[in-house]
């Protein structure tokens, strides 16, 4: 089934579940300027002011400039597609005479860059065609609405996550082939690029290097500092297959002339990184809060002697690498209200921290989870032993 179809019969259940009559997508020029929501229920971009309107039966409507019409028509996701030449304001309103709705919810939001896809321009042009009639004290935020239908990933959704990661890894592996002493930061990137556009797919973000300690972990761009025996090796890299993202963090030990086997400090480091992301898998469930699982991780680096991670514990995937809607975070003001936000089945997220030794690098690792109502499941292989070369 097609992706958009999927998510706009799922947006009819969310807006009956919230009681919500009209959810309101209003946009012009979106290869300027898009709502982040356009690629999940809409398909296609918009050149004119344009319309897209979501009833809580399931159905969806769209009223564009009659330039725009056809990509709408031939993709069979709207029950109807109405146009205008001179300009909408008289079909707009008609349209909403017609279905009186009690609520619109339109894409602003304080809390959610994912919702928050209506510019104030946009706001204040809507206003101006919504003067003189009741619909204008009937907006709402559609922060609720686009949460839902962002992170409730349908089955289609789920196979394309799952081959992102698996992509992603494969690549990463056929990488490891080739990634030697000397080379720099940015060889290396260059190589796993390289196998990723070889797969067929394209980067989901641009690939982090970090040789040893020479640099910071975080999202800078790789360098020229180069790789020694004694360096810990950490990849931050993901791929994209159809629009959506997957988002990992591999490591690679290479040993000085005189060891047989990695330092017992970076090797313990390692283990409890993996063992926390694994428990804390096992706490990602629906209904828990993502605070909870996050002051898990802290706690357990704590107890252990180590510094706490200065980021979320995890971010969810989607179409987009940071895909908006409920984090596990901590409660700190940069994530507004995400961390308490109750965790869904079909939520997918990373999970991700790091321990930083210095003299050896960043020993990070992240990996990408979907929610079920048993917990979080791997949705590709996790990386269980630390690679030695």
């Amino acid at each position: 089934m097609d992706i958009v179809k999927e998510k706009i019969a799922q947006t009819g259940q969310i807006l009956g579940n919230l009681d919500i009559d009209l959810w309101l997508v209003f946009v012009r020029e979106t290869e300027i300027q898009n709502d982040p929501v356009m690629p999940l229920v809409v398909g296609h971009h918009a050149t004119w002011q344009s319309f897209f309107m979501f009833s809580r039966d399931g159905s969806a409507r769209a009223l564009v400039g009659h330039l725009d019409q056809e990509d709408y028509i031939r993709s069979g996701n709207f029950a109807e597609v109405l146009t205008y030449t001179e300009g909408p304001r008289e079909g707009f309103r008609e349209i909403l005479r017609n279905l009186d709705p009690r609520k619109i919810a339109i894409d602003y939001s304080t809390n959610d860059p994912s919702a928050d896809g209506l510019s104030h321009g946009m706001y204040l042009l809507l206003l101006d065609y919504l003067k003189g009639t009741p619909f204008a004290d009937r907006l709402i935020s559609a922060e609720e609405v686009c949460r839902r239908v962002r992170g409730r990933k349908t089955p289609s959704e789920i196979d394309n996550l799952s081959a992102a990661g698996k992509l992603a890894l494969d690549a990463w592996d056929r990488a490891v082939e080739e990634i030697e002493v000397g080379m720099s930061e940015i060889e290396i990137a260059e190589i796993l690029d390289s196998h990723i556009t070889k797969l067929g797919s394209v980067n989901s973000f641009p690939t982090i290097v970090n040789a040893g300690d020479k640099t910071r972990p975080g999202h800078g761009s790789p360098t020229d500092a180069r790789v020694e025996p004694g360096d810990l090796l950490h990849v931050d890299f993901g791929a994209v297959v159809g629009g959506y993202c997957s988002d990992l963090q591999r490591l690679l030990y290479f040993r000085r002339p005189d060891e047989a086997h990695p330092p017992h400090v970076l090797v313990d480091a390692f283990n409890l990184v993996r063992d926390i992301i694994e428990e804390a898998a096992n706490r990602t469930r629906p209904g828990v809060k993502g605070y909870e699982i996050d002051a898990f991780a802290r706690g357990s680096l704590r107890h252990n002697g180590y510094e706490e991670y200065q980021h979320a514990l995890g971010h969810q995937l989607g179409r987009g690498v940071h895909d908006g809607g409920a984090a596990i975070a901590p409660r700190w003001d940069r994530y507004g209200r995400t961390p308490t936000i109750p965790l869904e089945a079909g939520n997918v997220f990373t999970l991700e921290l790091e321990i930083i030794l210095p003299d050896i690098g960043c020993v990070g690792l992240e990996e990408d989870v979907r929610i079920t109502e048993n917990g979080a499941r791997f949705l590709c292989p996790p990386q269980k032993e630390l690679l030695v070369k």
